[in-house]
């Protein structure tokens, strides 16, 4: 089932967080802005019409901050969200891991799926995503989940793990393995490290160009065997790089569907990296929608809709004689626009290893859960 069968309704529901990750794409973006948080009533309009418009009933809560500094905001939507939907409503939810035992009480009782942001042993951990003042955070990530999956019971409840590559972990990704797997993670998703978001794309900016480094071919030969490592060991080690390997599509992700993520400041974006509707700049092609606050409605932008609709292998050219082109449609659309200021632009590097990542392990079988 390709990465674009995740339909959903995001809820961006803070810019707060409670971590400092030295290379949060965000952080930059979120300082120069006023702190805000999503308006319950426009997460709920937000559900009323996707409910209305969209088979599914899958509601997920995500940043720009952490979404569990919003926990009562979090509570009710939740609760709206059955009352519209019912039984029928599963929830998830990308968290940093960093939050309380009462939140985490909630948790257990009330999402089905929790992807937890987590770099690796606690060393890396530390290092890569500190409380302020470089305060450790791994102790208190490895107390949740460890206690989330202690008193899991029957819940229908899995905890994953999503994991930022950077040169600090490319090269121990078995060492994650067995790490996340001694705190009975059994489901990893690791997405190589991009640049920031900030005002201009990456092409145009040659300092971001050069600020963050991955060694991508290392990064592959080390997941290639980690991947083949977990299987043995039971356990599911995916890359962002083949989200789609598990079935054929011609359009990379939700974004082009698109379906809704409502930003705190009362717009629609199709993409986890437009998280601004007023501040979008060269993102701004993924904002399709705003909340009229006279009228109490969405107005839709059916110019951006159809541009969006419209990005896919059939007319991407530098896909057309791709042998991965049906298993990555063109990468990801906001990493692309990110980087290139086209979101029918190209980054070379990536696609020099998607290919390499399908020659040497292929299509697969349906992923039991998609990429976050």
């Amino acid at each position: 089932m390709p990465h674009c069968n995740k339909q959903m309704i995001s809820f961006f529901l803070t810019t707060r967080c409670n971590l400092r990750c030295v290379y949060c794409y965000n952080s930059k973006e979120r300082a120069e802005l006023e702190e805000k948080s999503l308006p319950l009533e426009i997460a709920k309009a937000g559900i009323d019409e996707f409910f209305a418009n969209n088979k599914s009933r899958h509601i997920r809560f995500y940043g720009p901050g952490e979404p569990t500094m919003e926990f009562e905001l979090m509570q009710q939507i939740t609760i709206y969200a059955r009352q519209k939907g019912g039984n029928a409503v599963t929830t998830e939810l990308q968290t940093n891991g960093a939050f309380s035992p009462k939140v985490r009480e909630w948790v257990l009782d009330n999402l089905n799926i929790v992807w937890v942001s987590f770099d690796g042993t606690p060393d890396i951990q530390n290092e890569q995503r500190p409380f302020p003042h470089k305060k450790p955070s791994a102790p208190t990530i490895e107390e949740n989940i460890k206690w989330l999956y202690a008193n899991k019971g029957e819940r229908n409840l899995m905890v994953g793990a999503r994991v930022t590559m950077t040169d600090l972990n490319v090269n121990h990704q078995k060492e994650m393995v067995d790490y996340f797997s001694s705190l009975s993670i059994k489901y990893i998703w690791t997405d190589p490290i991009f640049p920031e978001v900030k005002k201009r794309p990456v092409c145009e900016d040659n300092d971001r160009e050069e600020m963050y480094h991955i060694d991508l071919e290392g990064y592959v030969k080390n997941f290639i065997e980690a991947h083949r490592y977990a299987k043995q060991k039971g356990v599911f080690y995916g890359s962002f790089l083949t989200c789609n390997f598990d079935g054929e599509a011609k359009i990379n992700c939700r974004a082009c569907t698109p379906v809704p993520h409502l930003t705190t400041d009362g717009y629609v974006s199709a993409c986890d990296m437009a998280l601004d509707g007023e501040n979008a700049c060269h993102m701004d092609c993924f904002i399709y929608g705003k909340w009229d606050e006279q009228n109490k409605k969405f107005i839709y932008f059916e110019d951006k809709i159809k541009a969006l609709r419209n990005r896919n292998v059939d007319n991407l050219v530098h896909c057309k004689n791709c042998i991965a082109k049906l298993h990555c449609a063109g990468h990801c659309l906001g990493e692309v626009q990110n980087e290139t200021g086209n979101i029918n632009g190209q980054i070379p590097s990536i696609c020099n290893a998607v290919r390499t990542l399908y020659k040497e392990l292929g299509a697969c079988e349906t992923y039991n859960y998609l990429h976050p």
